[in-house]
Order: C-alpha cells, then sequence, then structure tokens
C-alpha cells in the first residue's frame, strides 16, 4: 500500500496549494500537551515505565522487504536462532531453508524476485475475459449468466481505472513539460544550474517578457518551501508510478509467477519463495520498520515506537497489489515463528482467495497474535467500499476477528486538517486513527526521508501493541486491542475535512473510536488490567 503524495500537479494544475509547513521532528513520538501536536505521547509514555523490566517482543513486518544492514535497524531485526545459515538445510523443520531473518515469499530458488505484479482487478478481469470476450449474455446458461454479470462488472472497473491512470499521466506530462520548459528557460538565462528563489529576483522580465511565465511558475512553486531537486524527485515519481502502473499493474498480459516457481493453484502450499528479505525495492518495508522499532539508544537516525522489539521481515508485497496466497503464509510463517504483532502495510479493493486469509486470520487468532492493518489512501468509506484483507473472517454470520486492528492516518497539522486526505475511514471498518503523514523514518542504505500514507500509521499502532506486550506480557492480543481502543484520545467532538472532499464531519464518524491512539494512556490501562494470555499451542507444519 504505497502512497505517492504529489503536490506538484496540484499547484500548476489545479491550482490548490498542498504544501505546507515543516512537520515537527518525530512528530508521531510526540505529546498533544507539551509539544502541541497529536502525537501518541511515546516518550511521556516511557515515564510511567522507567525501573520496570521487559521483554523482547518480535514483531513480524509483511512488506516490500527491508534493509537489515541499516544503522538504526542492524541490532533490532530478527534471527532464527534454531536455523543455521547458508548450510542449505530447513535445520528447525519449519519448512523454510535457512530461514535467518525471516522469508521472502515473492523470490525464487534461483536468486530472482517478483519486482512488479498486477493489480488483483487486473487478474480477475484477465481471468474472466479470457471465458467470455466476444460472448454475449442471451449464449450463456443461467450460471453462466451470473459470472458473465461480474465479467461485465470488472470490465467496467478495470475499463475505468486504465482510463483514470491514462488521463492523470498527460496532465502529469503536461506539467512536467511546462515545469522543464520553464526551468530551461531559466538556467540559460542565468547561466547556472542551481536556481534558488532570490536568483529569480535578479530577473528583469519587463525587460525579458519570455521570461514572465516562467519565473512566475517557478516564483509560485518555491514559495510553498520545496526546491527545484524535489520538485523534480517528484515529477519523476509522477512518471514511475503511470509507467508502472500502466506497463505492469493494469497489463493483462503481464505475469511474473514464474519466477517464484510455485503451483500457483495450491494456495496451501509452502516451503516457495528464498530468504533474500531485502528484494529489488525494500524503502516502503525499511520506513514501516523504523516507525516501530528503529533503535531508541543509539543517538542516531530517529527513535521507533518500540524499545525492545525483534523485527521478523517477511516480504511478500511487490510493487502492485499482493497475491492471497502469498500473504496468507506470510501470515502463518510470522505466527508459527515466534511472532505476537503482525504489521500490515498494504491492502487492495479486490480478492481472489479471501478464504484461504481468513484461515490465516484465524490461526493468529488461535495463537494470540495481532494483526494491524492499514486502512488504505483512496479517501473512501470502507464500510461502503471494503478492502482486503479484512477483519471479516466469518460472513455468513459477520464474525469478526478480535484479534485484528484497521487503521486510519491522522494528520499532524490538527484542527479542521486532523483527517488525513487521502486516508481510508470507516465508523464500523476502522478502528482508531494514528499519526500517518510526513512521519519521517529509515529507508535503505542508512538514509531518513518523510513519507506519508495509513502504511505509516499502522506501524505506530504496531509499535504500541509491541510496547504493552514487552511490558505487560500476560495480556492477550485481544485485550491489547481493547486497551489501545479504550484509552483512545477522543476527538469525538471535533470537525474536521472528511478525506477527499471539503465536506466537514465530526470525527466521530471517521472510526469507531473517535480517536487516535495514545501509548500514555495505553500503558496506563495495562497496568489496570489482568492479563488472559494462554500459553501459545504453536505446532510447526
Amino acid at each position: 500500500m504505497k502512497f505517492q503524495f504529489w503536490s506538484v500537479i496540484t499547484i500548476l494544475f489545479f491550482g490548490i496549494n498542498t504544501l505546507s509547513a515543516q512537520a515537527p521532528e518525530n512528530w508521531f513520538n510526540l505529546d498533544a500537551d507539551a509539544d502541541n501536536v497529536q502525537g501518541v505521547s511515546t516518550e511521556k509514555a516511557y515515564t510511567l515505565l522507567s525501573g520496570k523490566t521487559s521483554e523482547t517482543v518480535v514483531v513480524a513486518v509483511i512488506d516490500s522487504g527491508i534493509d537489515i544492514e541499516h544503522e538504526d535497524l542492524k541490532d533490532v531485526i530478527w534471527v532464527n536462532e534454531d536455523e543455521i545459515p547458508n548450510n542449505g538445510i530447513d535445520d528447525d523443520n519449519n519448512g523454510y531453508i535457512d530461514d535467518i531473518h525471516g522469508w521472502n515469499f515473492i523470490g525464487g530458488k534461483d536468486g530472482k524476485h517478483v519486482a512488479h505484479d498486477t493489480y488483483e482487478l487486473t487478474r480477475l478481469y484477465a481471468k474472466y475475459k479470457k471465458l467470455f470476450d466476444g460472448k454475449s449474455a442471451s449464449s450463456l446458461s443461467g450460471k453462466d449468466k451470473k459470472l458473465f454479470a461480474k465479467y461485465q462488472e470488472l470490465e467496467k472497473k478495470y475499463n475505468g481505472k486504465k482510463g483514470e491512470l491514462e488521463e492523470q499521466r498527460n496532465q502529469f506530462t503536461m506539467v512536467g513539460q511546462m515545469f522543464s520548459n520553464s526551468l530551461s528557460s531559466i538556467r540559460e538565462h542565468l547561466g547556472k544550474e542551481d536556481v534558488e528563489a532570490a536568483d529569480l529576483e535578479t530577473i528583469d522580465t519587463g525587460k525579458n517578457p519570455d521570461l514572465a511565465q516562467p519565473v512566475g511558475m517557478l516564483k509560485m512553486i518555491l514559495g510553498q518551501g520545496t526546491t527545484i531537486a524535489a520538485v523534480e524527485e517528484e515529477l519523476e515519481g509522477a512518471n514511475s508510478y503511470f509507467s508502472d502502473a500502466l506497463d505492469y499493474h493494469l497489463n493483462t498480459d503481464f505475469d511474473p509467477r514464474d519466477i517464484v516457481g510455485d503451483n500457483y493453484n495450491n494456495p496451501l502450499e509452502i516451503g516457495y519463495g528464498n530468504n533474500d528479505v531485502y528484494g529489488p525495492e525494500a524503502e516502503h518495508g525499511t520506513h514501516v520498520a523504523g516507525i516501530i522499532g528503529a533503535n531508541r539508544t543509539n543517538d542516531i537516525g530517529i527513535k521507533g515506537v518500540a524499545a525492545n522489539v525483534k523485527i521478523m521481515v517477511i516480504r511478500a508485497v511487490p510493487n502492485g497489489d499482493e497475491r492471497d496466497k502469498d500473504v496468507a503464509n506470510a501470515i502463518r510463517y510470522a505466527v508459527d515463528n515466534g511472532a505476537w504483532v503482525v504489521n500490515m502495510s498494504f491492502g487492495k479493493s479486490y480478492s481472489s482467495h479471501e478464504s484461504v486469509v481468513d484461515a490465516a486470520i484465524k490461526h493468529a487468532m488461535k495463537n494470540d497474535v495481532l494483526l494491524v492493518h492499514a486502512a488504505g489512501n483512496s479517501s473512501e468509506n470502507i464500510d461502503e467500499l471494503p478492502g482486503y484483507p479484512n477483519d471479516g473472517i466469518n460472513k455468513s454470520n459477520k464474525k469478526k476477528a478480535k484479534n485484528y486492528l484497521t487503521i486510519g492516518a491522522l494528520d499532524w497539522k490538527g484542527g479542521e486538517n486532523s483527517a488525513a486526505s487521502f486516508s481510508n475511514f470507516a465508523k464500523d471498518n476502522v478502528d482508531i486513527f494514528a499519526p500517518g503523514v510526513d512521519i519521517n523514518s529509515t529507508v535503505p542504505e542508512s538514509k531518513y526521508k518523510p513519507n506519508s500514507g495509513t502504511s505509516m500509521a499502522s506501524p505506530v499502532v504496531a509499535g504500541v501493541s509491541a510496547l504493552i506486550m514487552s511490558y505487560y506480557p500476560d495480556l492477550s492480543a485481544a485485550q491489547v486491542k481493547e486497551i489501545i481502543m479504550d484509552s483512545a484520545v477522543s476527538l469525538n467532538s471535533l470537525s474536521v475535512t472528511k478525506p477527499g472532499t471539503t465536506d466537514k464531519v465530526n470525527f466521530s464518524s471517521l472510526c469507531q473510536t473517535g480517536g487516535v491512539i495514545n501509548a500514555y494512556k495505553a500503558i496506563q490501562l495495562a497496568s489496570k488490567t489482568k492479563g488472559k494470555r494462554k500459553t501459545s499451542k504453536i505446532i510447526r507444519p
């Protein structure tokens, strides 16, 4: 569930200013009273825990991969002590050879990786197109007519999505060309590559009328606090996004599954993949891992939420939609190898094998493992348009998993802008909100950068969950979920902009709790709660 936050097109094409002042450093850990920003009071929570002992909690991160050598993560990466490295033997008999730090479910035995994959919508559309392309409902039997109707619905959604992306790409291309032409003119006039706001003031547009529009455009952009380099990077990212979407995600002829080499039609198969947990693109997963548990004692980089964790790395999320088989196996791997918390910063609008994932969620619930899931970045009400996976483990009786949290994204700006403009929301299917805008965290090669998305909000909650379990290990996963929700800082009375609109709504309509997670209040409540955790009876496959 990668989220791209582009501001250039909104400024240049639509005239909307989405750039703002810089977020307070490490704001997701800050306290509303002390720091005047709605963080989760992490540092304040540790004051309550001073002098108390903690246990190490394993947090599994199912994502795109993680840079396990990052300076701020290398000391908190999980090590499978029951496996002898690089001997080609499954020493612990868990079905995975040399899984020292976790497992890669989208890699092949020859060391190759799935980098891109299609959307689930594309896969379903391609499947039904083979059956019904060129046919009409009048020529079909009753059963096939229902499938044909589904095909028509998928075709409409697919064509709509593709058309929307093609239109957006054309808009970005136009904006990019406008910007590039303006920048080239200014650089040529100034005789220098590095253009700053002060340089624009030296240009007399009266004597150089052809430069009036380029100067005006660049002044407008630089006046928002950004840089030329940042805009160029943003436009490059936009170009990559649209190329990936149209060349891979919506390409009905693209199927990278032969790289993995599994029997894809067998959703219960295990053991496929490889042990390379970095993969071809590890920024997203590395960023998520840092939010949860970046080293809090090394005086470099950032401080993650949880101090005593080990990050289990599970790669199952490509650039595109993850596959249900891989998600189910990733959850089972996490549970069966000792994780107490699983972060899932991914999701999609369609599912081909939902029951397989539901069974894995039940397996986690049976073994007292908490699953934390990002709500999504489409500004949608997921009570009306549910995403996958979700906590509805039994659709017939509407039974929900008690070990499952779904997280919306909070903006640091507060007030009417408290809900992130991109965040999905739902009175029933989103549990709580957490910081998810301009979150600075770890990225590969021991670097750091801010990213935005419910993908960032989810690991904040996973980190708080691990913190609670670390100091109160007798609490069950269901109890930790209940504590987090019961201790939320209420924003029920706050009128906010509804994500994706200009309408004002009460924050209480956006999630079950109507509030934001708070580590300090959660620790207070946890200290008063009698634990109900049962001894885990995990049986390795």
